[in-house]
């Protein structure tokens, strides 16, 4: 019966590869844009903000998806670790983030400028000087909506990008600690890894392709968050203690809000509205529901239940998969970019609980490595048919695409680990990076913030599965 099932998988698997070898089926290019005479046009202008608002409420969505996951006495402390982004990067952004990012100078630097133009931004936009909300950006990125649109859409991205760092070292890192990392962060690795690749930096240079961040977003902050669990170490009772989430209906309602604030994500990217905005939009939505379903078959296989956070996980492993691509493949490259991802982080989970490695959340399992299969599978399935602006890949005829994803993956990695790990140790000299072991029993809610979220009614600070049933808390003194 396996092996029937197994032949059946892989006569279906060709017949989906069969379309993105057939130039019959492409999709024509999309057409040159005619620029209004201001150099305005409203609906662009009109859909970058409503994706910049779009992106912006994933980060409350990221908050009610880790808030679920973790332990009732943690979960204020939880969302406030993603919620505190909005406020933090918010001001850093607008004062110096933005500008490191990139601002280049115009016309080009030549020479010794020009090498550190393609490393790091300048400093003349920063406290938003010369961001102007009446023309565009004097650089060409988005020629067609106002500079200052496209600047507060980057910030969206820098907002949610250390919040996913979040979920590897909750229920155990002090939230001073973690305020100065993002702020340091966020300043020498999101920004610079930002520049390389979308603000004329080098990895732009040199062909790679990342449509809405999968290195950027993704493969940095879950390389950042494994070095962060690491460094920090393990929650004392790990090992020795089930850690069930606390809130399913919150990890949905989380997935919800994620899924939906995506397409702005992913749509948004194409910095204007029209035929390569769709085509973003359509292939987050097939990757994302290929991801689900991927997950959900594999789990009642390997585990004889389908799960609602296993269903939840599946959607995000395909949304974070897609994300690099999603302006660079046809329809059924995305579905299989999104059914991959789902199946490499679900091993990748359980690989990861066997190790017993403490990512609280598995967020390396999910954003590092999904961005990581995303980031190559782009590389695979990219083509000129999609968007002239990006590269063919592998199955378009350029192998060498292949290598120079594998390029900008491993670039990333390497800055965002050894800065990750730098900041940490530097920090560890001033502060302590984690909670005494009676916070942690008395949970971070109460002790680092002065507040619960369910008041003495529900279970006593502990976990549904602590509490004794194993979907919802009961009351004390019952």
């Amino acid at each position: 019966m396996i092996e029937k099932s197994f032949t059946i998988g892989i006569i279906a698997l060709w017949l989906l590869i069969g379309p993105l070898t057939d130039n019959a089926l492409a999709q024509a290019p999309a057409a040159a844009a005619v620029l209004p005479s201001n150099g305005i046009d409203n609906g662009d202008t009109a859909w970058m903000l409503i994706s910049s608002a779009l992106v912006l409420l994933m980060t409350p969505g990221l908050a009610f998806f880790y808030g679920g996951l973790v332990r009732s006495r943690n979960v204020l402390n939880t969302m406030m670790m993603s919620l505190v982004m909005m406020g933090l990067i918010g001001v850093t952004w607008t004062l110096w983030g933005y500008s490191l990012a990139f601002d280049v100078s115009t016309p080009a630097a030549e020479g010794f400028a020009k090498g550190i133009e393609s490393f790091i931004g300048g400093l003349d936009w920063m406290f938003l000087n010369n961001v102007a909300a009446d023309k565009p950006d004097p650089i060409g990125y988005a020629p067609t909506i106002p500079h200052q649109v496209f600047m507060v859409y980057q910030m969206m991205f820098a907002i949610i990008t250390p919040a996913l760092i979040s979920g590897a070292i909750v229920e155990r890192v002090t939230f001073k600690t973690y305020f100065w990392f993002v702020l340091l962060w966020s300043t020498f690795i999101y920004s610079p890894l930002a520049h390389w690749v979308w603000g004329r930096g080098w990895l732009g240079a040199i062909g790679a392709l990342d449509f809405a961040g999968g290195t950027v977003v993704h493969i940095s902050s879950g390389v950042s968050a494994v070095v962060a669990a690491w460094v920090i170490g393990p929650r004392k009772d790990h090992l020795n203690k089930p850690h069930t989430p606390h809130n399913v209906p919150y990890v949905l309602l989380g997935i919800g809000l994620l899924w939906f604030g995506w397409f702005g994500f992913n749509g948004g990217s194409a910095l204007a509205s029209g035929s390569l905005a769709t085509v973003a939009f359509v292939t987050t939505m097939i990757a994302t529901a290929g991801g689900g379903l991927t997950w959900t078959i594999i789990e009642w296989v390997f585990r004889g239940k389908p799960t609602a956070v296993g269903i939840a996980s599946g959607f995000l492993a395909g949304l974070v998969g897609i994300t690099p691509a999603a302006g660079f493949v046809l329809p059924v490259g995305a579905l299989l970019i999104g059914s991959i991802t789902s199946v490499c982080c679900f091993f990748a989970v359980s690989w990861r609980a066997k190790l017993g490695f403490d990512d609280t959340l598995d967020t390396y399992p999910i954003h590092g490595l999904g961005g990581t299969v995303g980031a190559m599978l782009t590389g695979v399935f990219a083509t000129k048919a999609v968007n002239a602006a990006g590269n063919d890949g592998l199955f378009a005829g350029n192998p060498g695409q292949v290598v120079t994803q594998f390029i900008g993956v491993l670039a990333t990695y390497v800055f965002a680990a050894v800065g990750t790990f730098v900041i940490l140790k530097i920090l560890g000299q001033f502060m302590e990076l984690r909670v005494s072991s009676s916070s942690e029993d008395k949970g971070l809610d109460i002790d680092l913030h002065g507040e619960e979220a369910y008041g003495e009614d529900f279970a006593g600070g502990f976990s549904s599965f602590e509490s004794g049933s194993p979907f919802a808390p009961k009351k004390v003194g019952g």
